[in-house]
């Protein structure tokens, strides 16, 4: 499946219903990253979680639970990113592939830097720099 360079966001959640219509919550993060705003119209594509059985390419049971995707980055593992924003805390946050949020420590809003990841969980990362990069290389 290939995903769109304009993603603007990536999570999971359940689809609820609620007087007679269908939602899907947005994450209140989400919109305090300023990815989203508010009362903005967006795109948004709604996908399966693939099943044990289907991310072994076998046949899908629907009895089997399903399984929620890996993050795409492990620890130790070094990258050069732009930092996108800063978090509440001060912290800079940039995202990866699928959306996956890295905060970074001791970074400004559109710095580049080298990072090394140190912590790896479910929904997020963490990350030291290495090496402030300049923009002209």
């Amino acid at each position: 499946m290939e995903i769109s360079e304009e993603l603007r966001c990536l999570f999971s959640g359940k689809v609820e219903e609620r007087d007679g219509s269908y939602v899907v919550e947005i994450p209140e993060q989400e919109l305090r990253l300023g990815d989203l705003q508010a009362e903005e119209t967006y795109r948004v594509a709604v996908l399966p979680v693939p099943t044990t059985n289907e991310a072994n390419n076998t046949d899908a049971d629907p009895q089997v639970d399903q399984v929620p995707q890996t993050p795409p980055i492990e620890e130790g593992e070094q990258r050069t990113v732009e930092i996108e924003d800063i978090g509440d805390q001060g912290d800079g946050i940039t995202r990866v592939e699928r959306g996956f949020v890295v905060i970074v420590p001791d970074t400004k809003q559109s710095e580049r830097v080298t990072i090394e990841i140190t912590d790896v969980r479910e929904n997020v990362a963490f990350a030291e720099v290495v090496e402030r990069v300049s923009y002209y290389e």
